[in-house]
């Protein structure tokens, strides 16, 4: 059975906001140009690096749903072996359920040891800036989801997909694997969002990632 999402109240609706909208889309625009120029080299090194690790494509991408229930292809540095989508190769019948549940594993064995550094300190996301200029994401805003996880949402999920999703967010940096589908948390924690974004939320939400970033507890 699916859990359902959270009902509980919030301080605000998931007003339209133009101004923030229009703001944040110019500052998510300009920012994300600047890290693609300055960490251009950290791109081509660990472009190579994952190259060399088995000579297949560095580079992921996966369809996600974005805002209005558009689909974009994330992008990202590859993490996990080349043919990780051969489930039944790499998880037990244990793992596999545990998967299908969460669509994430504490200790995936699909993780490569150079995917494991690069996820640590979140550097396999940094070609998502890309999805940001091409205005299918943003810097902040619930985690890019597939598909069948929207539906995790269950009534709420046309209101998840009223935002762009985003680089970081509110889940990210609330307890992050902690907060599972399962419990019901991580729908709450991500509706938490729609319901209240603004400048301020995006600020704290900015500053913590840093801090979350330099910690290396990401996975």
């Amino acid at each position: 059975m699916k859990p359902e999402a959270s009902n509980a109240k919030v301080n605000k609706t998931p007003a339209e906001k133009p101004m923030y909208r229009a703001a944040k889309f110019v500052v998510d625009f300009i920012l994300s140009l600047l890290v693609i120029v300055v960490f251009s080299p950290v791109f081509i090194v660990f472009y190579i690096i994952i190259f060399m690790t088995d000579f297949h494509n560095p580079i992921f991408t996966q369809t996600r749903v974005g805002k209005d229930g558009k689909e974009f292809k994330l992008i990202k540095f590859r993490t996990m072996k080349h043919d990780a989508e051969n489930f039944t190769k790499y998880f037990t019948p244990e793992q596999m359920e545990r998967y299908k549940a969460e669509y994430k594993l504490e200790s995936d064995p699909r993780v490569t040891p150079v995917g494991r550094f690069l996820r640590r300190f979140s550097i396999d996301e940094l070609p998502q800036f890309l999805n940001v200029i091409a205005g299918q994401m943003s810097i902040i805003g619930p985690r890019p989801l597939t598909e069948k996880e929207t539906y995790f949402f269950g009534e709420e999920r046309g209101e998840l997909l009223t935002v762009r999703p985003g680089i970081t967010g509110l889940w990210q940096v609330s307890g992050r694997n902690a907060l599972t589908y399962e419990s019901g948390d991580r729908q709450r924690c991500e509706l938490t969002y729609v319901r209240n974004f603004g400048f301020k939320m995006d600020c704290k939400i900015f500053f913590k990632t840093f801090k979350e970033i330099f910690s290396g507890k990401g996975k």
